[in-house]
């Protein structure tokens, strides 16, 4: 079983392109070395899409509209 669950990230952001979004751009800060990981990491080999999911889980990493 995948964790978490589609329907748990979805109470965490107002869409799916939302959810994108935030994970893919905190992904690359990870993996640009420009922030650590805001969550324990259970695994050494845990991939930084992953990661970026565990701490939108965990509330450490929200997002903001901004209105042009």
């Amino acid at each position: 079983m995948i964790y978490p669950t589609l329907k748990t990230l979805m109470t965490k952001v107002d869409s799916k392109y939302t959810l994108v979004v935030a994970v893919a751009k905190r992904a690359r800060q990870l993996i640009s070395g420009a922030s650590l990981p805001l969550v324990d990491e259970e695994d050494a080999v845990d991939r930084p899409v992953s990661t970026a999911i565990r701490e939108i889980v965990a509330d450490k990493v929200t997002y903001e509209h901004v209105k042009k």
